[in-house]
This record gives C-alpha cells, structure tokens and sequence, in this order.
C-alpha cells in the first residue's frame, strides 16, 4: 500500500451499505473496480490479512486512494460496476478476473425468435437484457416470461430438423413455428 493511504482511517468513515469501490494508483488512474452489499464489510477484508494471491497483493501495494458510490441495492451496484470496468478497463479487473461472466436473458434475432439465457461475449444477433446479478434470478425471469410468451426456446439445430411440434407446445409454452 502507498505511503499516503491510510487504510484504517479510510475504512473508519465507511458505511455498511451497498455500492461500487474504485481503487486509484497515486496518478489517480483506476486499477481496480468492485461492488459489495456491504461496502465496509468488502473493504476491510482486503486490508485485514495477508493475501495468499500475489496479484492481489500487488494491487494493495498500488492504491493511493479510494473512492465509492453508494447505491439503493446490491443490483444497482452491479450494473454499476459493469459499466465503469467497460469504461475505466482497469487493469487489475483484468487480471484478477473471478469468472464474473453475468447472465443475460437473450432474444435471438430470427424469423421464429428463441429465448434463453447467454453469458459471455454477445456475438449471437439479438437483444440481451441484464446483467442479473445470479443465475436464479435470470431463470426465474425466463421461467415467467415462457409463461407469458409462447416463444421458441429450442436450439436451432433441433429447430430446423424437427417432424412435429416440441414437449414445450404440448405443455403451451411455445407457439410451434413451422
């Protein structure tokens, strides 16, 4: 940690609420952005042991400063957090990366549009909602929206070489596009 950051008195005026943190290098350049329900509980946990990770270390040895933004639910602070890494890019999101691959609800750009859940880089021609902040609640939103909505959700390949209509017609939670 830099000579200038004092990490107990940073933390002594933090509150435990939910937010996004941004770790700064002493030229005020972001190498680290997080989010936590609870920012106090987050933070302090990087500065009260030693971390077997060397990057990690690495990292608490570059921060000058940190700054955060409170928000009203943990959900903000996710997506906030996911638009300031796609901006800032730091360095060390890079390279500690924690296999924060967030689901997305994706609907396919097609004739007979298909529904599902997609995570990683959004290569396929579509609309994608999220992020969503767990895997269960992207599910449970396609469980209702199958509900809802009578759309495919049938890979193309068994679309495209089926004889009849699919399980999911016969329980009316697709419409059969032929």
């Amino acid at each position: 940690m830099s000579d200038t950051f004092d990490a107990q008195k940073f933390l002594a005026h933090l509150p435990l609420k939910a937010g996004v943190y941004q770790m700064l290098d002493k030229y005020g350049k972001v190498l680290y952005i997080g989010k936590a329900k609870k920012l106090k509980q987050r933070l302090r946990s990087y500065f009260q042991r030693q971390h077997p990770d060397s990057k990690t270390r690495a990292l608490l040895g570059k921060i000058d400063d940190i700054q955060f933004t409170l928000t009203h639910t943990e959900t903000e602070a996710l997506i906030l957090e996911y638009n300031l890494i796609k901006t800032h890019q730091p360095p060390y999101n890079i390279l500690l990366r924690d296999d924060k691959s967030y689901p997305y609800l994706f609907v396919s750009e097609e004739l007979y549009p298909k529904i599902q859940i997609r995570r990683g880089i959004k290569t396929a021609k579509g609309d994608y909602f999220g992020p969503y902040p767990s895997a269960g609640a992207v599910r449970e939103s396609l469980q209702l929206l199958q509900k809802l909505f009578p759309v495919r959700q049938c890979e193309d390949i068994f679309f495209k070489h089926r004889s009849r209509p699919c399980l999911q017609y016969q329980i009316k939670r697709c419409s059969a596009p032929s």
